[in-house]
C-alpha cells in the first residue's frame, strides 16, 4: 500500500481540508485540523482489510512466478512432504529401546542412536528406559531435596501395616528395585506397569509376613523374608508376562504398630528375662546332671563288682562241693568220717572241754583234776594267750588230765 504524502491520511486531505491536513475525514474548516475544544483529533483504529492485503502481497513475493501459477503450488507441496518425511528421524538414548508402533500395533525395536520411522500417523516411537533401575516404596513414600537426595518420608498405614503368622501386627517398610527387561512385554503385556508391580510386591511381601512369627520378622529373619519375597515376586510377574526384572528386595523398617510400642517393649523384657532364667537352669542342669550322672555310675560299678563278687564266691562253693562229693564218691566211710570231725570242731571250738583218761585212775579209782577253767578266769590274759594248758601228774600212779581240743 502507498502513502500520500501530499497532505491528509492516506484518503486525501477531504473536500474541507483547507490545505491543512488533518485525519482520514479532512482537515475540518472549523477547527484547523482540531477537535471540538480545541485540541487534536485522538488516532483512528487500525484498519485489518489492509493488514490481510498486505499479508498477501508478501507472500506473493516470495512465490516463484507468484502463488496462482502451478510451479508454485508444487514447490509448497514438495516442502511439506519434505518436512513430513523428515519428522521421522528420531534419537534413542543409551539406556533405552525405541518400540516402534505401526498404526498403533507393535512393529520392531530399535536400538540406541539416531534411527528412523514411517511418520505419523503411520508409524510412532516410544522410548522405554530399560537400564535404568526403577523404585518402588511400600508402606512408605520418601521425599527428595533438589539434587535428589532423600530427606524425609510420609508413612502409608493402609500399606505398612501388615498380618504375621502369630497374628499379630507388624508395620513394614520396603522398597523393591526392578528393571524392564523386555520392552515389549512391558508397555503392550500389562496396563500401568508402575502400579502393577507396586501392587504384585505388595501382596508377595504380604503373603511372606504372613507365614512368619513375629519375634522372627523383628531379629533374624529378615534376610529369609527378604529372599523369598524377592521369589515370590518375580515368579507373579513371570506369570503376568510383565517384561520386568526384580533385582533387590529391602526391608526399610519391621517394627511393632505405634499404638502398642510400650506394650511390645513390656513383652520384649518379659522374654528376655525368660531367656535369662532358661539359660541360669540351663548352667545349673549342666551342673548337677554330670555329678548325678558320675555317682550313678560309681553306684553301678559297686553293685557290679558286689554281683561279680558274690557270682565269684558261689562258683566256689560250688567248686569246693563238687570236690567234696568226688572225694566221697571215692572213699565214703574215710570222708564221712571226716565230715564228721570238722562238724564237731566247728560246734565245740568255743566251748569247754574236759577229757577224762579213765588209766590214769589207777587202782585207787581216784582221778586226779586240776581246774584249770576257774584258775583262767583270774589270769584272762595269760590264759588268752595259752590255747591249751599242760597235764598234771598224779601223785599215786602217774594220772594226766589235759585240757584242750580233742583229737
Amino acid at each position: 500500500m502507498t502513502w500520500h504524502s501530499d497532505g491528509g491520511g492516506p484518503w486525501g486531505t477531504g473536500p474541507r481540508g483547507g490545505g491543512g491536513g488533518g485525519g482520514p475525514w479532512g482537515g475540518g474548516g472549523r477547527g484547523n485540523g482540531q477537535g471540538p475544544s480545541g485540541g487534536r483529533r485522538p488516532p483512528y483504529p487500525p484498519n485489518l482489510e489492509e493488514i490481510l492485503r498486505r499479508s498477501q502481497d508478501r507472500f506473493r513475493r516470495l512465490l516463484p512466478g507468484g502463488f496462482s501459477s502451478g510451479t508454485g503450488i508444487a514447490v509448497v507441496v514438495i516442502a511439506i512432504v519434505v518436512l513430513w518425511l523428515a519428522s521421522g528421524f528420531y534419537r534413542v538414548l543409551p539406556d533405552e529401546v525405541g518400540v516402534v508402533l505401526r498404526f498403533g500395533a507393535y512393529n520392531r525395536t530399535t536400538q540406541p542412536g539416531l534411527n528412523y520411522h514411517m511418520p505419523a500417523p503411520i508409524e510412532t516411537v516410544l522410548t522405554p528406559a530399560v537400564t535404568r533401575v526403577n523404585r518402588t516404596e511400600i508402606g512408605y513414600r520418601s521425599q527428595e531435596n533438589d539434587e535428589g537426595e532423600p530427606i524425609a518420608s510420609a508413612q502409608v498405614p493402609e500399606e505398612s501395616l501388615m498380618l504375621t503368622g502369630d497374628e499379630n501386627i507388624v508395620d513394614v517398610n520396603c522398597t523393591v528395585f526392578w528393571v524392564i527387561k523386555d520392552a515389549k512385554a512391558y508397555l503392550f503385556n500389562i496396563r500401568a506397569p508402575e502400579k502393577t508391580v507396586k501392587s504384585a510386591a505388595e501382596s508377595a511381601l504380604r503373603e511372606v509376613i504372613g507365614e512368619h512369627p513375629l519375634a522372627m520378622e523383628l531379629s533374624a529373619g529378615r534376610e529369609q523374608i527378604e529372599s523369598q519375597t524377592h521369589k515370590l515376586l518375580q515368579q507373579l510377574l513371570d506369570s503376568y508376562g510383565a517384561g520386568v526384572l526384580v533385582t533387590q528386595v529391602t526391608l526399610q523398617r519391621v517394627d511393632p504398630p505405634e499404638p502398642v510400642i510400650a506394650a511390645f517393649r513390656d513383652v520384649q523384657a518379659a522374654l528376655a528375662d525368660e531367656a535369662r532364667l532358661k539359660n541360669e537352669a540351663e548352667a545349673y542342669r549342666n551342673d548337677v546332671v554330670p555329678k548325678a550322672k558320675g555317682q550313678a555310675a560309681k553306684i553301678i560299678q559297686g553293685a557290679e563288682a558286689y554281683r561279680q563278687q558274690v557270682v565269684a564266691q558261689a562258683e566256689g562253693n560250688a567248686a569246693r562241693f563238687d570236690a567234696v562229693y568226688k572225694a566221697f564218691k571215692a572213699a565214703e566211710t574215710v570222708t564221712a568220717q571226716r565230715l564228721y570231725l570238722d562238724t564237731m570242731e566247728d560246734i565245740l571250738e568255743h566251748s569247754h572241754k574236759v577229757i577224762l583218761d579213765q588209766a590214769a585212775a589207777g587202782k585207787s579209782g581216784v582221778l586226779p583234776y586240776l581246774p584249770l577253767p576257774a584258775l583262767a578266769g583270774s589270769t584272762t590274759a595269760a590264759a588268752a594267750a595259752r590255747p591249751s594248758v599242760p597235764a598234771a601228774a598224779a601223785n599215786d600212779g602217774g594220772a594226766q588230765l589235759s585240757i584242750g581240743r580233742g583229737q
